[in-house]
Protein backbone atom coordinates (compact mmCIF):
# COMPACT_ATOMS: atom_id res chain seq x y z
CA UNK A 1 0.00 0.00 0.00
CA UNK A 2 1.51 3.47 -1.20
CA UNK A 3 0.90 5.93 1.97
CA UNK A 4 2.57 9.33 0.72
CA UNK A 5 0.74 12.22 2.72
CA UNK A 6 3.03 14.90 3.24
CA UNK A 7 2.65 18.84 2.67
CA UNK A 8 4.50 21.42 0.41
CA UNK A 9 4.30 25.15 -0.22
CA UNK A 10 4.49 26.78 -3.06
CA UNK A 11 7.53 29.20 -3.86
CA UNK A 12 8.43 31.60 -0.92
CA UNK A 13 5.79 30.47 1.31
CA UNK A 14 8.32 30.89 4.37
CA UNK A 15 9.29 27.77 7.44
CA UNK A 16 6.48 24.55 7.48
CA UNK A 17 6.92 22.31 10.74
CA UNK A 18 5.86 18.95 10.44
CA UNK A 19 4.62 16.15 8.37
CA UNK A 20 0.83 14.44 8.61
CA UNK A 21 0.10 17.50 11.06
CA UNK A 22 -0.46 21.28 10.78
CA UNK A 23 1.70 23.42 9.23
CA UNK A 24 3.11 27.09 10.24
CA UNK A 25 3.36 29.39 7.55
CA UNK A 26 4.68 32.85 7.19
CA UNK A 27 1.95 34.13 4.62
CA UNK A 28 -1.56 34.76 4.73
CA UNK A 29 -3.64 32.00 3.85
CA UNK A 30 -5.38 34.53 1.32
CA UNK A 31 -2.28 34.87 -0.74
CA UNK A 32 -2.79 31.52 -2.35
CA UNK A 33 -4.83 30.42 -4.65
CA UNK A 34 -5.95 27.43 -2.96
CA UNK A 35 -6.29 27.00 1.10
CA UNK A 36 -5.86 23.05 0.50
CA UNK A 37 -5.01 21.11 -2.58
CA UNK A 38 -5.21 16.85 -2.60
CA UNK A 39 -2.61 16.34 -5.26
CA UNK A 40 -2.14 12.98 -7.43
CA UNK A 41 -5.10 11.30 -6.49
CA UNK A 42 -7.61 8.69 -8.30
CA UNK A 43 -11.07 10.60 -7.76
CA UNK A 44 -14.36 8.79 -7.62
CA UNK A 45 -16.40 11.93 -8.13
CA UNK A 46 -19.53 10.06 -6.62
CA UNK A 47 -21.69 9.84 -9.96
CA UNK A 48 -20.75 6.12 -10.55
CA UNK A 49 -18.04 7.51 -13.17
CA UNK A 50 -14.95 5.36 -13.54
CA UNK A 51 -11.82 6.74 -11.37
CA UNK A 52 -9.42 9.61 -12.63
CA UNK A 53 -6.68 11.27 -11.42
CA UNK A 54 -6.55 14.77 -10.75
CA UNK A 55 -5.94 17.89 -8.34
CA UNK A 56 -8.69 19.16 -6.38
CA UNK A 57 -8.39 22.31 -5.11
CA UNK A 58 -10.13 24.16 -2.08
CA UNK A 59 -10.73 27.66 -1.22
CA UNK A 60 -13.10 28.75 1.96
CA UNK A 61 -14.77 25.25 2.44
CA UNK A 62 -15.68 24.90 -1.01
CA UNK A 63 -14.45 22.55 -4.15
CA UNK A 64 -12.82 25.55 -6.44
CA UNK A 65 -11.23 23.59 -9.11
CA UNK A 66 -10.44 19.73 -10.32
CA UNK A 67 -8.16 19.36 -12.81
CA UNK A 68 -4.29 19.68 -13.00
CA UNK A 69 -2.87 22.55 -10.20
CA UNK A 70 0.24 21.75 -10.48
CA UNK A 71 0.92 25.65 -12.19
CA UNK A 72 -1.40 27.19 -8.62
CA UNK A 73 0.12 28.18 -5.09
CA UNK A 74 -1.69 26.42 -2.15
CA UNK A 75 -1.27 26.60 1.44
CA UNK A 76 -1.23 23.29 2.24
CA UNK A 77 -0.64 20.46 -0.43
CA UNK A 78 -1.25 17.02 0.58
CA UNK A 79 0.23 14.11 -2.13
CA UNK A 80 -2.55 11.43 -2.31
CA UNK A 81 -0.66 9.46 -4.97
CA UNK A 82 -2.24 5.45 -5.08
CA UNK A 83 -4.83 6.69 -2.37
CA UNK A 84 -8.77 7.30 -3.90
CA UNK A 85 -10.42 10.56 -2.71
CA UNK A 86 -14.35 10.61 -2.62
CA UNK A 87 -17.25 12.74 -1.48
CA UNK A 88 -17.50 12.64 1.66
CA UNK A 89 -19.75 9.77 3.18
CA UNK A 90 -23.74 10.47 3.73
CA UNK A 91 -24.74 8.34 7.04
CA UNK A 92 -28.57 8.96 6.31
CA UNK A 93 -29.82 6.81 9.15
CA UNK A 94 -27.99 7.86 12.59
CA UNK A 95 -29.14 8.37 15.96
CA UNK A 96 -26.53 10.76 17.20
CA UNK A 97 -28.52 13.58 18.82
CA UNK A 98 -27.76 13.65 22.10
CA UNK A 99 -24.00 12.26 21.71
CA UNK A 100 -22.50 14.50 19.51
CA UNK A 101 -23.09 17.33 22.35
CA UNK A 102 -20.97 15.17 24.99
CA UNK A 103 -18.37 14.88 22.48
CA UNK A 104 -18.37 16.23 19.32
CA UNK A 105 -15.22 14.78 17.82
CA UNK A 106 -17.87 12.69 16.36
CA UNK A 107 -14.82 9.95 16.33
CA UNK A 108 -16.52 6.60 15.54
CA UNK A 109 -18.11 8.02 12.32
CA UNK A 110 -15.60 10.22 11.26
CA UNK A 111 -12.76 7.52 11.08
CA UNK A 112 -15.54 5.71 8.64
CA UNK A 113 -15.24 8.80 6.15
CA UNK A 114 -18.90 9.99 7.24
CA UNK A 115 -18.58 13.84 7.06
CA UNK A 116 -22.58 14.19 6.97
CA UNK A 117 -25.55 12.42 9.61
CA UNK A 118 -28.96 12.70 8.96
CA UNK A 119 -30.69 12.76 12.80
CA UNK A 120 -34.48 12.28 13.87
CA UNK A 121 -34.90 8.54 12.61
CA UNK A 122 -37.12 6.01 13.68
CA UNK A 123 -39.84 8.58 14.69
CA UNK A 124 -38.08 9.71 17.24
CA UNK A 125 -36.61 13.58 16.86
CA UNK A 126 -36.15 16.94 18.47
CA UNK A 127 -39.01 18.22 19.80
CA UNK A 128 -41.12 19.45 16.41
CA UNK A 129 -41.12 23.46 17.80
CA UNK A 130 -37.12 23.23 19.09
CA UNK A 131 -35.52 22.40 15.87
CA UNK A 132 -33.85 25.84 15.47
CA UNK A 133 -33.28 25.89 19.23
CA UNK A 134 -31.40 22.53 18.93
CA UNK A 135 -29.86 23.31 15.94
CA UNK A 136 -28.35 26.45 17.69
CA UNK A 137 -26.81 24.10 20.29
CA UNK A 138 -24.85 22.44 18.13
CA UNK A 139 -23.68 25.35 16.18
CA UNK A 140 -22.50 27.23 19.33
CA UNK A 141 -21.14 23.92 20.75
CA UNK A 142 -19.55 22.78 17.33
CA UNK A 143 -19.30 19.39 15.70
CA UNK A 144 -17.23 17.74 13.41
CA UNK A 145 -19.53 16.99 11.26
CA UNK A 146 -22.50 18.07 9.01
CA UNK A 147 -26.00 17.06 10.59
CA UNK A 148 -29.54 17.23 9.03
CA UNK A 149 -32.47 15.91 10.95
CA UNK A 150 -36.01 14.64 10.12
CA UNK A 151 -39.01 15.44 12.68
CA UNK A 152 -40.36 12.19 14.27
CA UNK A 153 -44.22 11.19 13.68
CA UNK A 154 -43.83 9.38 17.00
CA UNK A 155 -42.18 12.65 19.05
CA UNK A 156 -44.83 14.84 17.67
CA UNK A 157 -47.75 12.25 18.80
CA UNK A 158 -46.52 12.02 22.43
CA UNK A 159 -46.58 15.85 22.45
CA UNK A 160 -49.63 15.65 21.34
CA UNK A 161 -51.24 12.49 22.60
CA UNK A 162 -49.36 11.23 25.16
CA UNK A 163 -48.33 7.57 24.99
CA UNK A 164 -52.24 6.57 24.39
CA UNK A 165 -52.92 4.05 22.16
CA UNK A 166 -56.30 5.25 20.05
CA UNK A 167 -57.07 7.10 17.25
CA UNK A 168 -56.40 10.99 16.89
CA UNK A 169 -59.10 13.39 17.15
CA UNK A 170 -59.77 15.79 14.50
CA UNK A 171 -58.28 18.26 17.05
CA UNK A 172 -55.24 16.07 17.65
CA UNK A 173 -54.89 15.69 14.29
CA UNK A 174 -54.81 19.46 13.19
CA UNK A 175 -52.58 20.26 16.03
CA UNK A 176 -49.38 17.51 15.15
CA UNK A 177 -50.34 19.17 11.80
CA UNK A 178 -49.41 22.04 12.64
CA UNK A 179 -46.18 20.72 15.14
CA UNK A 180 -44.64 18.86 11.63
CA UNK A 181 -45.46 22.21 9.50
CA UNK A 182 -43.26 23.98 12.27
CA UNK A 183 -40.21 21.61 12.10
CA UNK A 184 -40.33 21.59 8.68
CA UNK A 185 -40.26 25.36 8.70
CA UNK A 186 -37.41 25.02 11.36
CA UNK A 187 -35.19 22.62 8.98
CA UNK A 188 -36.48 19.71 9.51
CA UNK A 189 -35.96 17.34 5.83
CA UNK A 190 -38.80 14.97 5.55
CA UNK A 191 -40.92 13.13 8.67
CA UNK A 192 -39.84 9.41 10.15
CA UNK A 193 -41.75 6.94 11.74
CA UNK A 194 -41.05 4.33 13.86
CA UNK A 195 -43.94 1.82 13.89
CA UNK A 196 -42.50 -1.01 16.18
CA UNK A 197 -42.30 1.55 18.75
CA UNK A 198 -44.70 3.55 20.91
CA UNK A 199 -46.08 5.64 20.33
CA UNK A 200 -45.68 5.91 16.99
CA UNK A 201 -46.94 2.61 16.45
CA UNK A 202 -50.41 3.30 17.83
CA UNK A 203 -51.04 5.28 14.41
CA UNK A 204 -53.41 4.46 11.70
CA UNK A 205 -52.12 4.14 7.98
CA UNK A 206 -54.70 6.93 7.06
CA UNK A 207 -53.61 9.35 10.40
CA UNK A 208 -49.66 8.69 9.09
CA UNK A 209 -50.48 9.67 5.12
CA UNK A 210 -52.18 12.74 6.71
CA UNK A 211 -49.82 14.13 8.64
CA UNK A 212 -47.19 13.27 6.01
CA UNK A 213 -49.53 15.46 3.69
CA UNK A 214 -48.20 19.06 5.19
CA UNK A 215 -45.23 17.91 3.03
CA UNK A 216 -47.27 19.34 -0.20
CA UNK A 217 -45.54 16.68 -2.60
CA UNK A 218 -42.03 17.73 -1.97
CA UNK A 219 -40.57 16.38 1.08
CA UNK A 220 -39.63 12.81 2.52
CA UNK A 221 -41.32 10.02 4.39
CA UNK A 222 -38.73 7.80 6.07
CA UNK A 223 -40.29 4.80 7.79
CA UNK A 224 -39.27 1.89 10.33
CA UNK A 225 -41.63 -0.51 9.07
CA UNK A 226 -44.80 -1.64 10.92
CA UNK A 227 -43.03 -4.82 10.96
CA UNK A 228 -39.77 -6.88 9.67
CA UNK A 229 -40.34 -10.64 10.02
CA UNK A 230 -43.41 -12.11 9.67
CA UNK A 231 -45.74 -9.18 8.07
CA UNK A 232 -43.18 -7.14 6.52
CA UNK A 233 -44.33 -7.73 2.68
CA UNK A 234 -47.95 -5.92 4.07
CA UNK A 235 -45.47 -3.35 5.85
CA UNK A 236 -43.84 -2.58 3.22
CA UNK A 237 -46.99 -2.56 0.90
CA UNK A 238 -47.97 0.06 3.55
CA UNK A 239 -45.45 2.21 3.45
CA UNK A 240 -45.88 2.37 -0.23
CA UNK A 241 -49.58 3.22 0.09
CA UNK A 242 -48.50 6.18 2.69
CA UNK A 243 -46.17 8.03 0.44
CA UNK A 244 -48.59 7.26 -2.36
CA UNK A 245 -51.62 8.88 -0.74
CA UNK A 246 -49.32 12.09 0.88
CA UNK A 247 -47.72 12.27 -2.51
CA UNK A 248 -44.17 12.42 -1.08
CA UNK A 249 -41.18 10.25 -1.56
CA UNK A 250 -40.07 6.71 0.41
CA UNK A 251 -37.14 5.98 2.56
CA UNK A 252 -37.49 2.52 3.50
CA UNK A 253 -35.17 2.41 6.86
CA UNK A 254 -32.75 -0.57 7.04
CA UNK A 255 -35.06 -2.76 4.72
CA UNK A 256 -34.55 -6.54 6.37
CA UNK A 257 -36.30 -10.05 6.06
CA UNK A 258 -35.88 -11.27 9.72
CA UNK A 259 -36.05 -14.73 10.90
CA UNK A 260 -34.76 -17.44 8.62
CA UNK A 261 -39.02 -18.15 7.87
CA UNK A 262 -39.28 -14.82 6.11
CA UNK A 263 -35.70 -14.89 4.28
CA UNK A 264 -37.64 -15.81 1.12
CA UNK A 265 -39.89 -12.79 0.65
CA UNK A 266 -37.36 -10.58 -0.38
CA UNK A 267 -37.68 -10.73 -4.03
CA UNK A 268 -41.78 -10.33 -3.21
CA UNK A 269 -40.22 -7.12 -1.51
CA UNK A 270 -37.92 -5.73 -4.59
CA UNK A 271 -41.08 -6.65 -7.19
CA UNK A 272 -43.47 -4.30 -4.76
CA UNK A 273 -40.85 -1.42 -4.89
CA UNK A 274 -40.17 -1.72 -8.31
CA UNK A 275 -43.85 -1.79 -9.14
CA UNK A 276 -44.17 1.55 -6.99
CA UNK A 277 -41.24 2.72 -8.93
CA UNK A 278 -42.72 2.24 -12.22
CA UNK A 279 -46.12 4.11 -11.35
CA UNK A 280 -43.62 7.09 -11.04
CA UNK A 281 -43.23 6.90 -7.03
CA UNK A 282 -39.83 7.70 -5.65
CA UNK A 283 -38.83 4.64 -3.45
CA UNK A 284 -35.36 4.17 -1.71
CA UNK A 285 -34.26 2.32 1.05
CA UNK A 286 -31.22 1.76 3.58
CA UNK A 287 -29.35 -0.99 5.13
CA UNK A 288 -26.55 -1.32 7.21
CA UNK A 289 -23.70 -4.10 6.39
CA UNK A 290 -24.97 -6.67 9.43
CA UNK A 291 -27.27 -9.54 9.85
CA UNK A 292 -28.17 -8.53 13.43
CA UNK A 293 -30.27 -5.78 14.05
CA UNK A 294 -30.27 -3.71 17.59
CA UNK A 295 -33.34 -1.93 19.50
CA UNK A 296 -34.50 -2.27 23.08
CA UNK A 297 -34.73 -5.68 24.84
CA UNK A 298 -38.64 -4.74 25.17
CA UNK A 299 -39.01 -5.15 21.55
CA UNK A 300 -39.36 -8.66 22.10
CA UNK A 301 -42.79 -7.93 23.58
CA UNK A 302 -45.78 -7.10 22.02
CA UNK A 303 -46.44 -3.65 20.85
CA UNK A 304 -49.73 -3.40 22.97
CA UNK A 305 -47.89 -4.13 26.16
CA UNK A 306 -46.17 -1.24 26.31
CA UNK A 307 -49.05 1.41 25.59
CA UNK A 308 -49.10 4.02 27.83
CA UNK A 309 -45.15 4.01 28.77
CA UNK A 310 -42.85 2.21 31.11
CA UNK A 311 -45.09 2.26 34.42
CA UNK A 312 -47.95 0.37 32.36
CA UNK A 313 -45.96 -1.48 30.63
CA UNK A 314 -43.40 -3.04 33.90
CA UNK A 315 -47.69 -3.37 35.91
CA UNK A 316 -48.21 -5.64 32.62
CA UNK A 317 -45.22 -7.51 33.32
CA UNK A 318 -46.50 -8.43 37.00
CA UNK A 319 -50.14 -8.88 35.80
CA UNK A 320 -50.31 -13.25 35.68
CA UNK A 321 -53.51 -12.84 32.56
CA UNK A 322 -51.56 -10.37 30.61
CA UNK A 323 -48.20 -11.69 30.68
CA UNK A 324 -49.39 -15.02 29.74
CA UNK A 325 -50.19 -12.97 26.59
CA UNK A 326 -47.02 -11.78 26.12
CA UNK A 327 -45.27 -14.56 26.75
CA UNK A 328 -46.90 -16.39 24.02
CA UNK A 329 -46.21 -13.31 21.48
CA UNK A 330 -42.50 -13.20 22.78
CA UNK A 331 -41.16 -16.91 22.66
CA UNK A 332 -42.78 -16.69 19.03
CA UNK A 333 -40.51 -14.27 18.20
CA UNK A 334 -37.52 -15.73 19.50
CA UNK A 335 -38.83 -18.88 17.54
CA UNK A 336 -38.61 -16.89 14.90
CA UNK A 337 -34.74 -15.96 15.40
CA UNK A 338 -33.81 -19.58 16.52
CA UNK A 339 -33.41 -19.41 20.18
CA UNK A 340 -31.56 -17.02 22.91
CA UNK A 341 -28.38 -17.87 21.65
CA UNK A 342 -29.97 -15.00 19.19
CA UNK A 343 -30.17 -12.34 21.48
CA UNK A 344 -27.43 -10.48 23.14
CA UNK A 345 -27.83 -8.01 25.58
CA UNK A 346 -25.58 -4.42 24.93
CA UNK A 347 -26.59 -2.07 27.76
CA UNK A 348 -28.24 -1.57 31.11
CA UNK A 349 -28.37 0.95 33.78
CA UNK A 350 -27.16 -0.92 36.84
CA UNK A 351 -23.89 -1.28 38.02
CA UNK A 352 -24.60 -5.02 39.49
CA UNK A 353 -25.73 -6.09 36.11
CA UNK A 354 -23.07 -4.53 34.04
CA UNK A 355 -21.99 -8.21 33.86
CA UNK A 356 -24.27 -8.98 31.40
CA UNK A 357 -23.27 -6.98 28.79
CA UNK A 358 -21.99 -8.48 25.68
CA UNK A 359 -23.58 -12.11 26.80
CA UNK A 360 -26.44 -13.69 25.02
CA UNK A 361 -29.65 -14.66 27.39
CA UNK A 362 -28.80 -18.65 26.48
CA UNK A 363 -25.48 -17.65 28.15
CA UNK A 364 -26.81 -15.82 30.70
CA UNK A 365 -29.77 -18.51 31.79
CA UNK A 366 -27.42 -21.05 31.43
CA UNK A 367 -24.91 -20.48 34.29
CA UNK A 368 -27.91 -20.54 37.16
CA UNK A 369 -30.45 -22.35 35.48
CA UNK A 370 -32.75 -19.58 34.89
CA UNK A 371 -35.96 -19.94 32.42
CA UNK A 372 -35.47 -17.44 29.96
CA UNK A 373 -38.30 -15.85 29.83
CA UNK A 374 -39.06 -15.03 33.35
CA UNK A 375 -35.33 -14.04 32.94
CA UNK A 376 -36.04 -11.32 30.62
CA UNK A 377 -38.93 -9.88 32.23
CA UNK A 378 -37.26 -9.69 35.43
CA UNK A 379 -34.56 -7.71 33.79
CA UNK A 380 -36.85 -5.09 32.02
CA UNK A 381 -38.46 -4.86 35.37
CA UNK A 382 -35.24 -4.25 37.78
CA UNK A 383 -33.54 -2.18 34.84
CA UNK A 384 -36.99 0.26 34.75
CA UNK A 385 -37.37 -0.76 30.90
CA UNK A 386 -33.61 0.70 30.36
CA UNK A 387 -31.92 -2.64 28.47
CA UNK A 388 -30.71 -2.68 24.76
CA UNK A 389 -30.21 -5.59 22.66
CA UNK A 390 -28.51 -7.15 19.51
CA UNK A 391 -30.45 -9.90 17.57
CA UNK A 392 -29.48 -12.15 14.92
CA UNK A 393 -31.92 -12.67 11.85
CA UNK A 394 -30.85 -11.86 9.14
CA UNK A 395 -29.21 -14.08 6.25
CA UNK A 396 -25.81 -13.16 4.24
CA UNK A 397 -27.19 -13.64 0.62
CA UNK A 398 -30.23 -11.11 1.55
CA UNK A 399 -27.74 -8.87 3.23
CA UNK A 400 -25.68 -8.49 0.19
CA UNK A 401 -28.52 -8.19 -1.99
CA UNK A 402 -30.06 -5.56 -0.39
CA UNK A 403 -26.81 -3.38 -0.27
CA UNK A 404 -26.56 -4.23 -3.99
CA UNK A 405 -30.04 -2.51 -4.59
CA UNK A 406 -29.95 0.38 -6.95
CA UNK A 407 -31.76 2.24 -4.91
CA UNK A 408 -30.06 1.17 -1.38
CA UNK A 409 -27.96 3.23 0.74
CA UNK A 410 -25.83 1.35 3.28
CA UNK A 411 -25.92 3.65 6.34
CA UNK A 412 -25.73 2.87 10.28
CA UNK A 413 -28.11 2.82 12.20
CA UNK A 414 -25.84 3.60 14.92
CA UNK A 415 -24.41 6.89 17.06
CA UNK A 416 -21.25 8.66 16.88
CA UNK A 417 -19.59 7.02 19.85
CA UNK A 418 -15.53 6.78 21.02
CA UNK A 419 -12.62 4.30 22.40
CA UNK A 420 -12.79 7.04 25.11
CA UNK A 421 -14.91 8.15 27.40
CA UNK A 422 -18.69 8.74 27.97
CA UNK A 423 -19.14 7.15 24.73
CA UNK A 424 -17.17 4.00 24.81
CA UNK A 425 -19.75 2.26 27.60
CA UNK A 426 -21.57 -0.83 27.14
CA UNK A 427 -21.50 -3.67 24.40
CA UNK A 428 -23.04 -2.14 21.18
CA UNK A 429 -23.74 -2.89 17.79
CA UNK A 430 -20.37 -2.55 16.22
CA UNK A 431 -22.07 -0.66 13.42
CA UNK A 432 -21.87 2.34 14.95
CA UNK A 433 -17.61 1.88 14.15
CA UNK A 434 -17.43 -0.20 11.06
CA UNK A 435 -20.21 0.24 9.04
CA UNK A 436 -19.10 2.27 5.84
CA UNK A 437 -15.52 0.51 6.01
CA UNK A 438 -17.49 -2.97 6.20
CA UNK A 439 -19.53 -2.13 3.10
CA UNK A 440 -16.66 -0.76 1.02
CA UNK A 441 -14.50 -3.94 2.28
CA UNK A 442 -16.58 -6.70 2.81
CA UNK A 443 -19.42 -6.33 0.65
CA UNK A 444 -17.21 -4.32 -2.38
CA UNK A 445 -13.90 -5.21 -2.56
CA UNK A 446 -14.45 -8.73 -0.90
CA UNK A 447 -17.87 -10.15 -2.29
CA UNK A 448 -17.73 -7.47 -5.67
CA UNK A 449 -21.48 -6.83 -4.55
CA UNK A 450 -21.35 -3.47 -6.88
CA UNK A 451 -17.87 -1.48 -8.42
CA UNK A 452 -16.37 0.78 -6.43
CA UNK A 453 -17.79 3.60 -8.60
CA UNK A 454 -21.17 2.47 -7.74
CA UNK A 455 -20.47 1.65 -4.01
CA UNK A 456 -19.38 5.49 -3.48
CA UNK A 457 -22.20 6.68 -5.64
CA UNK A 458 -24.25 4.81 -2.96
CA UNK A 459 -23.09 6.62 0.02
CA UNK A 460 -22.53 9.61 -1.56
CA UNK A 461 -24.52 11.67 -4.23
CA UNK A 462 -27.62 8.48 -3.72
CA UNK A 463 -28.18 10.08 -0.69
CA UNK A 464 -27.81 13.82 -1.31
CA UNK A 465 -30.58 14.05 -4.02
CA UNK A 466 -32.76 12.06 -1.97
CA UNK A 467 -33.03 13.99 0.79
CA UNK A 468 -31.82 17.38 -1.09
CA UNK A 469 -28.29 18.28 0.04
CA UNK A 470 -27.67 20.11 -2.98
CA UNK A 471 -24.43 20.92 -2.54
CA UNK A 472 -22.98 18.07 -1.44
CA UNK A 473 -22.42 14.08 -2.37
CA UNK A 474 -20.20 15.24 -5.60
CA UNK A 475 -16.61 15.77 -5.64
CA UNK A 476 -17.52 19.10 -7.95
CA UNK A 477 -16.73 22.54 -8.20
CA UNK A 478 -18.56 25.01 -6.30
CA UNK A 479 -19.63 21.63 -3.92
CA UNK A 480 -18.97 21.78 -0.60
CA UNK A 481 -15.74 20.20 0.22
CA UNK A 482 -16.09 17.28 2.18
CA UNK A 483 -13.79 14.92 0.96
CA UNK A 484 -12.97 10.97 2.06
CA UNK A 485 -9.34 10.05 0.84
CA UNK A 486 -8.96 6.12 1.51
CA UNK A 487 -7.08 2.99 0.06
CA UNK A 488 -9.03 0.81 -1.15
CA UNK A 489 -7.08 -2.48 -0.76
CA UNK A 490 -7.00 -2.05 3.45
CA UNK A 491 -10.25 -0.14 4.16
CA UNK A 492 -12.21 -2.44 6.44
CA UNK A 493 -13.92 -2.54 10.09
CA UNK A 494 -12.36 -3.82 12.77
CA UNK A 495 -15.54 -3.61 15.29
CA UNK A 496 -17.21 -6.74 16.16
CA UNK A 497 -20.02 -7.62 18.32
CA UNK A 498 -17.72 -9.65 21.19
CA UNK A 499 -15.36 -5.87 20.99
CA UNK A 500 -17.51 -3.27 19.44
CA UNK A 501 -15.16 -0.47 20.34
CA UNK A 502 -12.38 -0.20 17.63
CA UNK A 503 -11.95 2.30 14.67
CA UNK A 504 -11.52 0.92 11.59
CA UNK A 505 -8.65 0.88 9.08
CA UNK A 506 -7.74 2.25 5.51
CA UNK A 507 -9.14 6.08 6.22
CA UNK A 508 -6.33 8.04 5.83
CA UNK A 509 -7.97 11.84 5.51
CA UNK A 510 -10.99 13.11 5.95
CA UNK A 511 -11.92 17.26 5.35
CA UNK A 512 -15.32 18.73 6.57
CA UNK A 513 -16.48 21.37 4.75
CA UNK A 514 -12.58 22.75 4.03
CA UNK A 515 -11.60 21.32 7.27
CA UNK A 516 -8.74 18.60 7.69
CA UNK A 517 -10.93 16.71 10.70
CA UNK A 518 -8.54 13.15 10.33
CA UNK A 519 -5.21 12.95 9.15
CA UNK A 520 -3.08 9.76 9.34
CA UNK A 521 -5.99 8.45 12.62
CA UNK A 522 -5.53 11.42 14.01
CA UNK A 523 -8.53 13.56 15.13
CA UNK A 524 -7.74 17.09 14.55
CA UNK A 525 -9.91 18.33 16.98
CA UNK A 526 -11.51 20.86 14.00
CA UNK A 527 -15.05 21.07 13.83
CA UNK A 528 -16.30 22.44 11.28
CA UNK A 529 -19.56 20.91 10.83
CA UNK A 530 -22.67 22.89 9.83
CA UNK A 531 -26.64 22.31 9.92
CA UNK A 532 -28.28 21.18 6.79
CA UNK A 533 -31.95 22.66 7.18
CA UNK A 534 -34.67 22.03 4.19
CA UNK A 535 -36.29 23.99 2.56
CA UNK A 536 -39.88 23.35 3.54
CA UNK A 537 -42.84 23.75 1.38
CA UNK A 538 -45.20 23.17 4.05
CA UNK A 539 -48.75 23.42 4.88
CA UNK A 540 -50.71 22.56 8.47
Amino acid sequence: MKRRTFIKTSAGAGLLFGVGGFSLLTQSCREYDFDLLLSGGRILDGTGTDAFTVDIGVKSGQILAIGNLSGLSAYRVIDVDGLTVAPGFIDVHSHSEKRLLINPNAESKIRQGVTTEILGQDGGSFKPNEFETNFREYEKSGIALNIGSTVGQGTIREVVMAMTDRPATSDEMARMKALATTALEQGALGISTGLEYTPGGFAATDEIAELCSVMNGNGLYATHMRNEDDRVVEAVQEAISIARSAGVALQISHLKCQGERNWHKLDEIFALIKSAQDEGLQVSLDRYPYVAFSTGLANLMPLWSRAGGTEEFIQRLQNQDELARIKVYTLDKIAQLGSWASVMITSVSLDKNKVLEGKTIAQIVEDDDREPFEFVRSLIIAENNNVSMVAFGMSEENTARILAHPDCMPASDGSALAIYGELSSGNPHPRSYGTFPRFLGKYVRGQKIVPLAEAIRKITSLPAARFGLTDRGRLAESFAADLVVFDPAGIIDKATFAKPHQYPAGIDLVVVNGKVVLEQEAHSGELPGKILRGKSKAHA
